[in-house]
């Protein structure tokens, strides 16, 4: 067993358990920043012994567990700083019982989820709402500092000030490790939901690394989703935002070739949707809209996937309807990235030059500065009105702030294509 192994194999498993480790045990220790601490003491102890022991046949199971040991070392150790010798046995047995019946079932706690649960604490109302995203992105999404900036379009030093502000504040406050419920529930449920969001999102499309999708965090975030329809039925935006999920989802199998490559929506094989899901996402949308939720951000973005989801072909989708939808959006939310999808949806309607002037008019956008999406679109309208010097030097922008691998790829290609496309029409000039 090679140390590079110990090393991959690690990974996978962080991307997958540690986001549970960390709820069970901030459950467990009722302190947030001490439960991601307990569950990094874990990693570095899979580090140490796992070269010299082997990979346990359940790495995710050997990690609980250790963080769960180190959670009673670290309690034993308070508690001689608090405690006469003679006094600890009798509170270390305490704690531990604790820490057993945590594990039990709460028959008060409804939503019976170690991971939703805590994004519920990790939202609480002292926390400012970008704080509350940020922090629970960084617990239950497993995303770095710079994923969660580039989700935030700011510095990843602001990023990192929120969270570690926001551990400290719930510590500090003693919050407690409860289930919330009626009106202080609906208080963090926007909160949670666009957390969940962007989890979802940076599995869809993953800000940086070598793959354009993290399945995990996709399934992850449909799973939450699900069970939060499940105690919201009454809530629109819920099931907007699993219609949206959904619908998104569907086109995973298509997104990618079989080489891992990007492919781009209009040449997508639309046979690769997956059927099922696109029904689950389309009744959820009108669940939505029943519930008087038409309107609101999620299912207005929901809209919008399922006028691509209905096209069976790339000539049957409705881009007036998807402009239209996009436009309603950008008043109930308005954004400049809300208003580059807009363009894109105006170009496919009403021809590339009437996107190209609402892209040219988003060019001083400070929250577009390094948004490379931004480059990209205004490079592919130019190819498309014939202007390939200027589309080369568009996609060669965007290759320059993608971090993602598989895009920068891709856009060097167009970049390249551009320079062809330029040759030959000077050569038959």
């Amino acid at each position: 067993m090679t140390e590079r192994d110990v090393h991959a194999t690690l990974d996978a498993v962080c991307r997958i358990e540690s986001a549970r480790i960390i709820g069970a045990l901030a459950r467990q220790v009722r302190d947030v920043g001490l439960a991601e601490e307990l569950a990094q003491d874990a990693l570095l102890a899979a580090l140490e012994h796992w070269p010299r022991q082997g990979i346990p046949d359940n790495p995710g199971a050997w990690l609980m567990t250790t963080a769960r040991n180190r959670a009673i070392d670290r309690l034993r150790h308070y508690q001689l700083q608090r405690h006469k010798q003679d006094a600890l046995g009798h509170e270390i047995e305490r704690e531990q019982q604790a820490l057993a019946a945590a594990r039990q079932p709460d028959p008060d706690d409804d939503i019976g989820d170690d991971l939703l649960r805590l994004m519920f604490v990790a939202c609480h109302p002292l926390l400012g709402a970008e704080a509350r995203v940020a922090l629970t992105l960084r617990l239950l999404g497993g995303l770095s500092t710079g994923e969660i900036a580039r989700a935030f379009l700011v510095g990843e030093a602001t990023i990192a000030q929120r969270i570690v502000r926001a551990k400290r504040t719930l510590s500090e406050k003693q919050v407690p490790f409860e289930v919330p419920r009626g009106e202080e529930r609906e208080e963090r449920m926007a909160s949670v939901l666009e957390a969940i969001y962007l989890i979802f999102n940076e599995g869809y499309a993953a800000t940086a690394g070598d793959d354009l999708l993290r399945p995990a965090l996709c399934e992850e975030a449909l799973r939450l989703g699900r069970i939060l329809a499940g105690l919201a039925p009454r809530d629109p935006e819920v099931h907007g935002l699993l219609a949206l999920m959904s619908l998104q989802a569907s086109r995973a199998a298509a997104r990618t070739d079989a080489d891992g490559e990007p492919v781009l929506l209009l040449e997508q094989d639309r046979h690769r949707w997956d059927r099922l899901l696109i029904r689950h996402g389309l009744t959820a949308l009108e669940r939505a809209r029943r519930l008087g939720g038409a309107d609101e951000p999620y299912a207005l973005q929901a809209a919008i996937a399922a006028c691509h989801a209905r096209a069976r072909r790339v000539q049957d989708t409705d881009w007036t309807a998807i402009a239209a939808l996009y436009a309603r959006l950008a008043q109930r939310l308005p954004s400049p990235v809300v208003e580059l999808n807009r363009a894109v949806a105006v170009a496919m309607a009403e021809g590339p030059a009437a996107g190209l002037a609402l892209v040219e008019a988003l060019a001083d956008a400070p929250a577009l500065r390094h948004y490379h999406l931004l480059p990209t679109v205004r490079g592919d309208l130019l190819q498309k009105l014939g202007r390939h010097a200027e589309a080369r030097a568009a996609f060669e922008s965007a290759a320059a702030l993608a971090l993602n691998a598989r895009e920068k790829r891709l856009l060097q290609a167009r970049a390249a294509a551009c320079v062809v496309r330029s040759g030959r029409r000077l050569g038959d000039g």
